[in-house]
């Protein structure tokens, strides 16, 4: 089995064969991760990491991401990705995150043919091929790398490689896109993905740090319901401020909520 030290040396070097690089960059563990080592493999001059900004980046986790970048040292660019207005992804299916990729690795591709960078790539990570994940699809049709996976990496092995860089994502949740609250079959809009903006912003300065608010809509409700689900080992501060969380909620316009007794998983 190859060691951690060993699998970052297949990473730089594959760096290193696709060089001058583009990374779809959005601040989170892997894609953290892989900036950070590029720019340390290649330079700042061979690499560009490229956010997709949309209304479903909430805006903190934006310039977080912008924050790290800059300690880094990190050139990156902001592009505006238009994947609410492709009805494919809009009507929500279950592959709803392959038009989200299409949408920003073809932004992607025009960027690097008009600035002469030979490779994209992206944040997948080994652990990822155990599951079903609709944006592969369109990382193979563009021939996006996946250096991170490709190397062997794990989820466990880059959050450990992170600590050693010092990265704050090292110990970092995972935040999947606002769509993601959404159920399968409803629709993605603006306005919703800013009621759920809205509501996790309300339940974090409440102290929470994993968790979910699920926004579900309902035949003969005028407004959605918020389905909050927070990970078990926070529930215990949950009775002391369950009336201020499920208020603020109702405030930022929710017409109910739920808290989901089982927690987040």
């Amino acid at each position: 089995m190859e060691t951690l030290a060993a699998k970052q040396e297949i990473l730089r070097r594959m760096l290193r064969e696709h060089a001058p690089l583009l990374i779809a960059y959005s601040g989170g563990v892997d894609s953290a991760y892989l900036l950070a080592e590029a720019r340390q493999t290649l330079g700042r001059s061979a690499i560009l990491g490229v956010i997709a900004d949309s209304a479903s980046l909430p805006r903190k986790a934006l310039a977080a991401a912008l924050e790290l970048a800059e300690s880094l040292d990190a050139p990156v660019e902001v592009v505006s990705t238009g994947e609410l207005e492709n009805p494919d992804y809009a009507q929500n299916p279950l592959n709803r995150c392959y038009f989200c990729k299409a949408e920003l690795f073809s932004k992607l591709e025009q960027l690097a043919g008009s600035r002469a960078y030979r490779g994209l790539a992206y944040g997948e990570n080994a652990d990822d091929m155990r599951q079903v994940r609709p944006g592969r699809q369109a990382a193979l049709e563009f021939s996006v790398l996946a250096p991170l996976r490709d190397a062997g990496l794990t989820k466990h092995e880059i959050r450990e490689a992170s600590r050693a860089l010092g990265l704050p994502t090292a110990e970092a949740p995972a935040q999947p896109c606002l769509s993601s609250r959404i159920p399968h079959g409803t629709p993605v809009t603006r306005d919703a993905l800013a009621l759920v903006e809205a509501g996790e912003e309300w339940v974090r300065s409440l102290g929470f740090s994993v968790f979910r608010v699920r926004h579900l809509v309902r035949d003969g409700h005028p407004a959605p319901t918020a389905k909050v689900q927070i990970a078990p080992a926070e529930l215990g501060r949950l009775p002391e401020v369950r009336a201020q969380l499920e208020g603020g909620l109702l405030a930022v316009g929710y017409g109910a909520v739920e808290i989901d007794p089982a927690g987040y998983v």
